[in-house]
This record gives C-alpha cells, sequence and structure tokens, in this order.
C-alpha cells in the first residue's frame, strides 16, 4: 500500500527538519571551537539511537526510514566528534 502524498510530505518534512537540526550546534562549535557547553551523555545516547533506528529501518527494509537516520547519525556524530576535539574541560 502507497503512503498518501500528504504522509510523504509530512515524512519528507520530518527526516529534513530532524537531519538539519544538528546544524546550528555543529556550527557554533566549529566556529568558537569549544563544546564544553554540549552534553556528552546526550550525544552518546542520540548517537546510539540513530543507531538503532538505522538497524531498525534495515530489518524491515525501511529505505527512508534507513536514509533518514543514516544522515541523523551522520550530523549527530559530527557533534559528539566535535565534543571530543574542542571541550576545553578535557584540556
Amino acid at each position: 500500500m502507497a503512503a498518501s502524498p500528504a504522509a510523504v510530505a509530512v515524512g519528507v518534512a520530518a527526516a529534513l527538519l530532524s537531519i538539519t537540526s544538528f546544524a546550528p550546534q555543529m556550527i557554533k562549535i566549529w566556529k568558537e571551537r569549544d563544546a564544553s557547553s554540549v552534553s556528552l551523555r546526550t550525544y552518546v545516547v542520540t548517537v546510539a539511537g540513530f543507531i538503532c533506528w538505522t538497524l531498525y529501518g534495515l530489518l524491515i527494509q525501511a529505505w527512508p526510514v534507513v536514509a533518514s537516520n543514516l544522515a541523523c547519525l551522520a550530523m549527530s556524530s559530527g557533534v559528539l566528534a566535535m565534543k571530543w576535539r574542542f571541550d576545553r574541560k578535557a584540556a
């Protein structure tokens, strides 16, 4: 059964908003070279969640779920990597 155009539009909007939601944090960290205000635990859990969502999408062969969660995984992993690189508390 094919999804309705409205369902597809909502799904695309949700995916794009989820993916781009990490951009402001990434830009701020990169510009300031400081990630001390970012919660390490939050991003570890977020990355783990996107890994699980991606695996779930693979298991049920839901490629839009896989694609959007891989993109979110990449963005949240980028924040996590910058947290480790630019965390002034660790220095």
